[in-house]
């Protein structure tokens, strides 16, 4: 159905504002995502450092020993986004978790969740899984150590102080190959033999002796401490990146569905402009032939 001038007109300004308005969306992803990314790099430093710590420790006090019994709970923390727009991201996760960490009813009803963002509240409940908590994700990169502190705080309760009186796996978005991002389930509690066998064998670089003066339970709890810290600092700093990188491929798909959309109402707009140019000359044409041969009187 052919369009009138002015519906093309009204539609080609809606398209603009809309582009507009995606432009402004995608630019602002790009920009927040260099802020969590410098945070990611700078815990990943400070977590080198706490590694080194523990390193020390063992270097000093022999390999850690650690109770053989299962822990008593497990919990899951979630790491998603309290905003739309950014396709299906908190699915695609709150999938994973059910799939892996509660495949199963009796599963879902043993384990804690601690999820980040409303979003993924959603989506996991659309999964059948209850969070016990929901935290507020972090507005800026400055954020991100008020919202690692508050869920350390909170495994401290649940664990009443003790780490390796439950299981801590973090969930969470990350970084693939190509500009792409994948779902992940990182063990954090308790300490996984791999993880004690690398800092057994890895060797002191230094000529002097590492020591301490703390009392062995107190530093080892205050370096688990600071590596739970640093690797849900990490998790949620992935998670910002990957969420901000996610909606900004979404704009740059809408733009480009926007731009061609533009593209062909500006089209119709031209064709429609250009049968009214040669309707109103023909118009004019015919009246001027017309007054032409009409007969003039004696």
């Amino acid at each position: 159905m052919t369009q009138t001038l002015e519906a093309l007109t009204r539609r080609d300004e809606t398209l603009t504002s809309i582009r507009g308005i995606v432009h402004t969306m995608k630019t602002i992803s790009a920009i927040n995502a260099v802020p969590y990314e410098h945070a990611a790099r700078s815990i990943e430093a400070y977590h080198r450092t706490v590694r080194s710590g523990l390193a020390a420790f063992v270097a000093r006090t022999g390999p850690i020993a650690l109770p053989q019994a299962e822990p008593a709970e497990s919990i899951v923390v979630v790491f998603g986004s309290d905003h739309g727009l950014c396709g299906n991201y908190n699915e695609l996760l709150a999938e994973k978790v059910r799939a892996e960490a509660a495949p199963t009813t009796a599963a879902t009803s043993g384990i804690r969740i601690l999820c980040v963002g409303a979003q993924m509240n959603d989506a996991l409940a659309g999964q059948g899984l209850s969070p016990e908590s929901v935290f507020l994700p972090p507005a800026s990169a400055d954020g991100i150590g008020r919202l690692a502190g508050s869920i350390v705080t909170r495994l401290d309760d649940i664990g009443r102080g003790e780490p390796h009186h439950r299981k801590v796996t973090l969930a969470f978005t990350r970084r693939a190959g190509r500009g792409q991002h994948e779902p992940v389930l990182m063990p954090l509690l308790p300490l996984g033999q791999a993880f004690l066998a690398g800092l057994a064998d890895r060797p002191w670089k230094s000529r002097s002796l590492p020591d301490y003066s703390m009392p062995p339970s107190e530093l080892f709890a205050a370096l688990l401490r600071s590596h739970i810290f640093a690797s849900v600092f990490r998790a949620s700093a992935e998670a910002m990146v990957t969420e901000n990188a996610a909606r900004l491929a979404l704009m740059q798909q809408a733009e480009q569905s926007v731009d061609d959309r533009l593209d062909e109402v500006k089209g119709q707009l031209r064709s429609v402009r250009q049968d009214d140019i040669t309707t109103e000359l023909l118009d004019v044409i015919i009246g001027f032939e017309a007054l032409r041969n009409k007969p003039r009187r004696a």
